[in-house]
């Protein structure tokens, strides 16, 4: 049974940065791709970015597009998202995504 835990969310102001990261056991973790989702206050959730198992050919929301970066450590089962130039409407519960199962997720709070 795959268990997701997601940290590194927190309280910044717009033009900040911070780095996800999302620790993964209880399975192959280069057996699959990965994703970020992300679900602000009354929304639906949102998909922000996935990477394959190897760590090419990265996919972003456009809204995100050169402002965050997805990677993965695979000798530490990890996967990251480091966010820079943050802004309000990048608000929300982050969470890593393996085949559909998410973790607790990690808020993110951009404000001054």
């Amino acid at each position: 049974e795959v268990h997701l835990v997601e940290s590194g969310g927190g309280l910044v102001q717009p033009g900040g940065s911070l780095r996800l990261s999302c620790a993964v056991s209880g399975v192959t973790f280069t057996d699959y791709g990965m994703s970020w989702v992300r679900q602000a206050p009354g929304k639906g959730l949102e998909w922000v970015a996935s990477i394959s198992p190897y760590g090419t050919s990265p996919t972003y929301l456009d809204s995100v597009k050169d402002r965050f970066t997805i990677s993965r450590d695979n000798a530490k089962d990890t996967l990251y998202l480091q966010m820079n130039s943050l802004k309000p409407e990048d608000t929300a519960v982050y969470y890593c995504s393996w085949r559909g199962t998410r973790g607790q997720g990690t808020q993110v709070t951009v404000s001054s």
